[in-house]
């Protein structure tokens, strides 16, 4: 009992941080000392490098470091206690980042729109680690988990790798000239709630309110019974999404829910319980904690689409996701990266401007969470479509945002237009930005008839005291010594008190950019304007 093992992150072909000490961590019998010894050649150099550490398994478990190591390839990895002896080979030395969140951030490279970077040649410098999407542990869970490894661009897996996280990888590595590895640990559909545990979101009265919802739905149950009844879900799902999909392929303008009129009830996602992905804390523990704490420069996220039916919640339950990795990692200022929301509305569905508040959520968190860095991706949304297959310009954004806030390469090219403030004018509001100079772009108009039905292209609206908004009738770009302030008017509202811009899920017009193509994210003046999500 207890045979030596390293955590299944560690396998050939990964990559480990460079300039940190390297956390090397796993299982054993209780009590004996594990050794590990890292060497290599510094990259593109015959220079020899060695990196060595030792530690004892307690409760089953051992975890030290290892010195850090400058960028190389072709290093070796052993481990052993003195009776087995682990060896990995093909390492690479260079940049790490975790990329997690919810279906965008999952959505593969074969499945985007820019799937033929697959035909670029096999690169040894860009690497994948998928954390297995599992989420219940017995023994199927860590059979699995004893199958994955890191997998080099160009190997069997590459399809599968995020598109998003792939396409910031390969920026980071064309600059930096160092192998780029990335983590990736998402999962469609999912809230912030499940990554990460329940301790920490019942640390808040506010957020009780998931674990509630979640200790309800399983009050009186079996942990065999709620098995039983997520085993039957995906039996019958699986089945309806096959014939959805031949629905689809015959017809496919098809409306949504005449398509299930046809092959009958959509049961996603499924009954809560300790099967589901969905459960509170429950991919923390399944995913997360079995990447704990393999050694990072940062953290790449996309999500908050599953969270827009509490988006009031949303600042408080995405912040202490940050604090919590960032405290698992034993790094309170690893920089964290993160995709605002594109527009989106389903085609049958009103314009609930929920969307907006995690928007707000969002930008609130970047500017007041440190070393965050917010990827508008405003321009990269589809209407009727929740999974824009764009990828690439996100995956550059972030990059962008990771020269910026991890590598101190930040410069007017990097940052995106921001709203500072608001000052009245004559019957007008002036607004004031950060990161403008020499004005706005704007995207081109799309012209009414082309616009989906139930959209439409306004900008800015203004309101009055009463907080009643509407489209303005003007705008005017203005250069002044410290930037570009916009004016803002309505005939309708004589003295403008709130402004906001781009509040909508989604609208077809055209959107603002700055001089770098960087878009401005949407915003209004003052929270306190009265806006209830629908109106």
């Amino acid at each position: 009992m207890g045979e030596l093992k390293l955590a299944a992150v560690f396998s050939n072909n990964c990559v480990f941080q460079r300039g940190k000490s390297i956390a090397v961590f796993g299982s054993g019998r209780e009590g004996t000392s594990v050794e590990a010894v890292l060497t290599g050649k510094v990259l593109g150099t015959e220079k020899e490098q060695c990196a060595k550490g030792r530690g004892r398994v307690k409760n089953g478990r051992f975890e030290f470091r290892i010195p850090s190591l400058r960028e190389g390839l072709d290093h070796t990895l052993t481990v052993t206690d003195g009776q087995t002896t682990i060896t990995l080979e093909n390492i690479a030395i260079g940049e790490v980042w975790l990329a997690g969140g919810q279906s965008n951030m999952e959505l593969e490279l074969r499945n985007c729109a820019e799937r033929d970077a697959l035909n670029r040649p096999a690169d040894p410098m860009l690497r994948f680690y998928y954390t297995p999407k599992q989420a219940y542990m017995n023994e199927n869970f860590f059979r699995v988990e004893e199958n994955t490894g890191w997998d080099c661009f160009g190997g069997p897996g590459t399809g599968a790798w995020s598109a998003v996280g792939y396409f910031f990888g390969e920026k980071l590595q064309k600059k930096l000239q160092v192998p780029v590895g990335i983590i990736g640990c998402n999962w469609g559909g999912t809230s912030a709630s499940t990554w990460i545990p329940r301790e920490a979101m019942a640390e808040d009265r506010d957020l009780q309110i998931y674990l509630d919802a979640y200790d309800e739905a399983v009050k009186d149950k079996s942990e065999e019974q709620q098995l039983k009844e997520y085993e039957e879900y995906s039996i019958y799902q699986a089945e309806f999404d096959r014939k959805i999909a031949a629905v689809y392929q015959e017809r496919p303008d098809i409306e949504w829910d005449e398509a299930v009129s046809l092959v009958g009830e959509n049961r996603y996602p499924g009954p809560l319980g300790c099967g589901s992905p969905y459960r509170p804390g429950g991919l923390y523990e399944c995913m997360v904690k079995r990447v704990m704490p393999y050694t990072l420069k940062g953290f790449l996220y996309y999500q908050g689409e599953s969270d827009d039916h509490l988006p009031h919640l949303y600042y408080k339950l995405f912040s202490r996701l940050i604090r919590q990795w960032r405290e698992d990692w034993g790094d309170d200022s690893l920089p964290f990266l993160f995709v605002q929301l594109p527009m989106h509305r389903y085609k049958q569905d009103p314009d609930f401007k929920h969307w907006c508040l995690i928007r707000e959520a969002q930008d609130l968190v970047y500017r007041t969470v440190r070393n965050t860095g917010m990827v508008c991706a405003m321009d990269q949304g589809e209407f009727n479509e929740i999974h824009p297959k764009r990828k690439s310009v996100v995956g550059e954004r972030l990059y962008l945002q990771a020269l910026d806030v991890a590598y101190g390469m930040g410069s007017q090219e990097t940052k995106a237009p921001r709203f500072s403030w608001a000052e009245p004018g004559e019957g007008e509001l002036i607004l004031h930005f950060d990161n403008v100079k020499g004005g706005f772009l704007a995207t081109p108009d799309i012209p009414e008839s082309e616009m989906p039905a139930g959209t439409n292209g306004v900008l800015f609206e203004v309101a009055g005291v009463d907080g009643v908004y509407v489209p303005v009738d003007q705008w005017l770009s203005q250069e002044m010594p410290e930037g570009t302030i916009l004016r803002v008017r309505s005939a309708k509202v004589q003295d403008p008190v709130f402004a906001r811009y781009l509040w909508t899920n989604y609208c077809g017009g055209s959107i603002l950019l700055g001089k770098n193509r960087l878009p401005l994210a949407p915003f209004r003046t003052d929270r306190r304007d009265g806006f209830k999500v629908g109106q």
